[in-house]
């Protein structure tokens, strides 16, 4: 702003702004509003009182009636109320509001609980066998492997940590290289489960209350069982259930081509064929373009890709709001004259 001064005594303020590139309206408006700030009359001058608010005697009668021993519990919409059927009008309900939030006596009189903030889970697996989305079956999120499952009779935390030790002894998982996660339900948070977690070295994540977001992968997996043609509207006992269970995920790991891995069967993906068979499908459609490349267009066509990572919740990629351009690197466009 100095500088834009000391240049205005010599060429005028608007040549200076249009020099310094300074919005010239923004100068004039800084300079209205100093003055004002400055004027004396302003700074002596107090504020007046509008003259519907109450008086001091009003608002002292107010506040006794809303601190006495027969209103001290009462909302001031009931304060208000009470006293109209009285024929007494002390005020609105919307001034007692003010006068209760002045003193800080309009808060809330119970004491409730205070819910913690629960941090958004950003979990990223890159191959299987290290994150496991667990509701009632556990999944693996990378191949979409189901890798155990338990249906019972009721839930129980007895029942989550023999289904949890069991399936990381059937797959051989290393200490310190998984993370289980699951929702919020009572076995999940259960302290035998986070006993058996500590003692196994799996790392536990959970999801927010009532976000569905944060486990996709397991609600993807239910809605695909229930939307099967097989599913009962229900079952008559829960051995139907385990053997409907069984054919189920004995499809869903080896037959089921997911459309999140490539269309890939989760039983390839998780042990490792699925590269393989990428390469046998490339072949089939290499073949089918050298055989008729115009049916194509001349574009050789590729097999649907495997993900090369898997996340949950991945992180916002922040983009730059303000950018500075190298005046080095732009290209200066010079008409070209036209001749007919």
């Amino acid at each position: 702003m100095n500088a834009l001064n000391v240049l205005a005594l010599d060429i005028g303020l608007a040549p200076a702004c249009a020099a310094l590139r300074i919005n010239r309206a923004g100068v004039y408006r800084d300079h209205v509003k100093r003055r004002r700030l400055h004027h004396p009359l302003r700074q002596l001058q107090p504020r007046p009182r509008a003259p519907l608010a109450l008086s001091e005697l009003e608002r002292q009668a107010m506040i006794e009636v809303l601190y006495s021993e027969r209103f001290a519990d009462c909302a001031p919409r009931t304060v208000y109320a009470t006293l109209l059927d009285e024929g007494r009008y002390l005020g609105s309900v919307r001034t007692m509001y003010r006068l209760l939030a002045a003193s800080a006596q309009s808060r809330e009189r119970r004491n409730q609980r205070v819910h913690p903030g629960y941090a958004k889970p950003e979990l990223l697996a890159v191959q299987p066998n290290e994150v496991w989305s667990w509701d009632y079956v556990i999944l693996d999120i990378f191949s979409r492997y189901v890798v155990g499952w338990m249906i019972a009779l009721r839930e129980a935390a007895h029942l989550a940590e023999q289904l949890i030790a069991d399936t990381v002894a059937k797959h051989n998982i290393a200490p310190g290289t998984l993370t289980l996660h699951a929702d919020r339900g009572a076995s999940m948070r259960s302290k035998p489960v986070a006993a058996l977690l500590v003692d196994l070295e799996v790392t536990k994540t959970h999801s927010r209350p009532h976000v569905s977001d944060d486990n996709p992968y397991s609600e993807a997996q239910f809605k695909t069982l229930k939307y099967r043609p097989e599913f009962p509207e229900r079952f008559g006992s829960i051995e139907d259930a385990r053997a409907h269970c069984q054919q189920f995920f004995h499809w869903y790991n080896g037959s089921h081509c997911h459309s999140g891995i490539g269309f890939m069967t989760p039983d390839a993906v998780h042990y490792g064929r699925a590269p393989t068979i990428f390469r046998q499908r490339a072949d089939t459609l290499n073949g089918a373009f050298l055989a008729n490349p115009k049916r194509f267009k001349g574009k050789i066509p590729r097999p649907p890709k495997l993900p090369p990572a898997v996340w949950i919740n991945p992180p916002k990629q922040e983009t730059p709001t303000n950018t500075t351009l190298d005046p080095s690197t732009l290209i200066k466009c010079v008409p070209v004259s036209q001749s007919h």
